[in-house]
């Protein structure tokens, strides 16, 4: 397979291989410039790898801190109660979130597997029809 001829944004060639039947990978290729520009702004929304582990660790800490007041007295049972369940909400919201994440990703991989099909069921039309 041939490389890609797409240029990267630091003005360097693209290391990637080219799709098939065409110059440039799925990253360059000018028909999927919609699908980028979604990925792209999906990105922006994200926030990273690393957000969702470090709020999961909030929650801890405060879950920890609050069964700690609980226990010296700091904190009465009814409110640390209230405070866990808030908490507890938060942390299927993170889930619900993280959810959603996984359904877009495996959109866009069916999307791209879709037309991956589509055009190899037309390029065998063009040899067996």
């Amino acid at each position: 397979m041939s490389l890609c001829s797409g240029i990267r944004a630091d003005g360097g060639r693209c290391r990637a291989q080219a799709m098939v039947n065409t110059q440039w990978c799925i990253n360059h290729h000018p028909d999927r410039a919609e699908a980028r520009r979604r990925r792209a702004s999906k990105g922006g929304k994200r926030g990273g790898r690393g957000r969702p582990a470090q709020e999961l660790s909030d929650v801890k800490r405060q879950l920890q801190d609050l069964a700690d007041m609980v226990l010296v007295g700091n904190v009465e049972r009814a409110d640390a109660s209230v405070a866990g369940q808030l908490l507890n909400i938060k942390l299927r919201a993170l889930e619900t979130e993280r959810r959603w994440k996984e359904l877009g990703e495996l959109e866009e991989r069916m999307v791209a597997l879709e037309a991956t099909l589509e055009a190899s069921k037309k390029r065998s039309n063009r040899w067996g029809a």
